[in-house]
């Protein structure tokens, strides 16, 4: 069974910056295609970042030009950069592939106030 373990999460205000990593318990490569999800309190969660095993990038509209996912399969891990946050950010953020076939792990909150 995958383990993925997300971490960098925290309280920042309004146009701060955070590094979330995802670091798994096998061979990242073999997953091909990987994404950052977000669960906003009260919503479902939703894919904002996905990265292939060639290292395309796609974002969701609501993080386009402000978030950058990257990976290093060499490590085994997964980051999400996020810049100039907005507190619709807010959300537990987790790591896995896309679609989702790991289970999924605790995941890391990030908090942005105003």
């Amino acid at each position: 069974q995958v383990h993925l373990e997300e971490s960098g999460g925290g309280s920042v205000q309004t146009g701060g910056s955070r590094t979330l990593v995802c670091v798994a318990s096998e061979d990242i490569f073999s997953f091909g295609t990987l994404g950052w999800y977000r669960q906003a309190p009260g919503k479902q969660r939703e894919l904002v970042a996905r990265i292939t095993s060639g290292s395309s990038t796609n974002y969701a509209d609501s993080v386009k030009g402000r978030f950058t996912i990257s990976r290093v399969n060499a490590k085994n891990t997964v980051y999400l950069q996020m810049n100039s946050l907005k507190p619709e950010d807010t959300g537990v953020y987790y790591c896995n592939t896309d679609p989702p076939r790991a289970s999924w792990g605790q995941g890391t909150q990030v908090t942005v106030s105003s």
